[in-house]
């Protein structure tokens, strides 16, 4: 490069300066070939293009490049995208995987929950989840059909269980315990009660017998319910299982032990209704041995392997966070410095990369989800519903982040300009929304709750309305309604025809538009980004001496 007066002459193009060796990121390499100054072409803007000026402007545009971009002018490999290609591809197989697994574990405790159904509760029916009885007689009876039943297990069921001992009170297997308010009379013929509310609770625990073929004990027989004052009765237990399905999947098998607990709710007087609960852990069995089948910790060193990847991916994007936190110190400095003003917050913001962010996130919830899923392997946890949940959500991220990569293409790129354009105006909109929203839902809630089933609750009031913005059982929520009272069945028909007019033919129209009309300003503006750009972008671009190839002029920043 040679330097006559004010006026410089190139002698290097700028594809050969982003290709001469560097020693760091955003390399000064050379930068006192650089030195002479220059006019600028902004009126009034930044005068002097020194040494400074141009490595910053250099690191500018060398950091706002894709990929694809920065191999071109550096030959730089896209390190950091193999990476998140790699990425996807396993912890998608190890989603998979865990899928696979869980529904296997899953299946199982909802096949064994079905048989406990059957075998522990009395005239249990598949149709009816709502068993109730409405006499002390039944009560009794079905209370002690699921003792008897308990205890006759090993000759009735189908399937191999086993007791568990000393987990009942005073170390037996199965604990029947009653609860009941400590003091209470109830006279509704004089319209008068007492009742202390501090709640007393009563149990006695009941063993099976070491000999299937001596008799039964019945002191489970002797136990009296309070009925005047009774609030609920349950009976636990646990059994132990072995679910050899596994096998099929060359997986080892793994034993269960199933809390199971029967319930009798006397939430209202006159009607007593009748469930049962079953929760499920699991553990290693002690001594496993399947012929022909040897210890595979395959799926550990997998998990291992998909913890590392994620582990250097967090590192990549946190050094890419901080070199963009850096460089925005060094562009705000300079222009406080040199130029006398001030960075406005959505250029400063530039340098924070969105993307970078959410993978951190995904990587965050992929490695805590498999440390869990190692647990699990190992058969020393039993978390499976938060291991799916942070895989689950880690590989949504991971696959959302896909879309960075689309945006470097501005035919792909609509999507996200449209959500970025139009998401100020969606939220401004949608809190507008939420206030007519919450007063349709307590309006519902306090005048709809005592005739219609749909309304009991506010969440399934949220969820009622909810459905029929989308159009989902419009007639069978008028329907439901009960007549019993005139007043509130015209009250009903006029707010159900005043919300599904207004959130559908208003709200949701709107909405649309909204996006639409974002939709609309976007590809009419992408045409004169060039005119519009953002006072980065203008400093950035305002290179002489390193004007870009043709491909790299004129990018906005936010199509990247």
């Amino acid at each position: 490069m040679t330097c006559y007066g004010g006026n410089v002459s190139l002698s290097l193009s700028e594809e050969d300066r982003l290709l001469f060796p560097v020693t760091g990121y955003g390399s000064n390499d050379c930068r006192d070939e650089y030195s002479n100054p220059r006019p600028s072409p902004v009126t009034g803007g930044w005068i002097g293009a020194d040494q400074e000026e141009e490595a910053l402007r250099r690191k500018l545009k060398y950091f706002f490049m894709s990929p694809c971009e920065k191999y071109q002018a550096k030959g730089r490999k896209p390190f950091k995208l193999v990476l998140q290609i790699l990425k996807i591809l396993i912890v998608t197989i190890q989603l998979v995987l865990f899928g696979l697994s869980n529904e296997m574990a899953v299946t199982f405790k909802e096949e064994n929950t079905a048989s406990f159904k059957h075998l522990f509760l009395k005239d249990y029916d598949d149709s009816d989840d709502a068993l109730a009885v409405y006499t002390q007689s039944d009560v009794y009876d079905h209370m002690f059909y699921t003792i008897e039943q308990y205890l006759a297990l090993p000759e009735n069921t189908v399937g191999r269980y086993a007791y568990v001992y000393n987990v009942g009170v005073n170390g037996s297997a199965l604990s029947l315990c009653q609860q009941y308010y400590k003091k209470g009379r109830i006279d509704p013929a004089n319209d008068t009660f007492i009742i202390d509310p501090h709640v007393v609770t009563d149990c006695i625990g009941v063993n099976p017998l070491s000999t299937p073929t001596a008799g039964l004990g019945r002191d489970y027989r002797n136990f009296t319910l309070k009925f005047h004052k009774l609030i609920n009765v349950t009976i636990q237990f646990q059994l132990k299982a072995i679910n050899l399905q596994t096998i099929i999947h060359n997986e080892i098998p793994d034993c269960y032990t199933f809390f199971i607990t029967v319930s009798f709710h006397i939430k209202c007087y006159g009607k007593v209704k009748i469930s049962l609960d079953n929760q499920a852990s699991i553990k290693e069995c002690r001594d496993p041995s399947v012929s022909g089948h040897a210890d595979s910790y395959a799926r550990v060193w997998f998990d291992v392997a998909v913890i590392v990847v994620c582990i250097f991916s967090l590192l990549l994007c946190g050094r890419s966070i901080i070199r963009g936190i850096i460089l925005q110190n060094e562009f705000v400095k300079y222009f406080k410095s040199s130029l006398k003003r001030d960075v406005c917050w959505g250029d400063t913001m530039e340098f924070i990369n969105g993307w970078y962010i959410l993978l951190i996130i995904s990587d965050v919830l992929t490695i805590t989800g498999s440390i869990i899923k190692i647990g699990i392997e190992l058969k020393n946890l039993s978390s499976y519903d938060e291991c799916g949940i942070l895989l689950g959500t880690s590989t949504l991220l991971v696959w959302v982040g896909v879309i960075r990569y689309l945006t470097f293409f501005q035919k792909y790129n609509i999507l996200i300009v449209t959500l970025r354009a139009a998401f100020p105006n969606v939220i401004r909109f949608c809190c507008c929304v939420a206030v007519i929203y919450l007063g349709y839902c307590f309006c519902g809630w306090i005048v709809l709750g005592p005739y219609h089933v749909k309304f009991r609750s506010l969440s399934l009031v949220s969820e009622c309305l909810f459905s029929l913005i989308n159009g989902d059982d419009m007639f069978v929520t008028f329907s439901g309604m009960q007549e019993s009272s005139m007043l509130v069945w015209l009250f009903s028909q006029v707010y159900l025809y005043t919300f599904i007019s207004l959130f559908i033919y208003m709200v949701l129209s709107l909405f649309i538009a909204l996006i639409t009309g974002a939709y609309e300003t976007i590809k009419v503006s992408v045409k004169d980004e060039a005119d519009a750009e953002i006072e980065l972008n203008v400093f950035v671009n305002d290179i002489l001496s390193y004007t870009l190839t043709h491909a790299y002029t004129n990018i906005p920043v936010f199509l990247k």
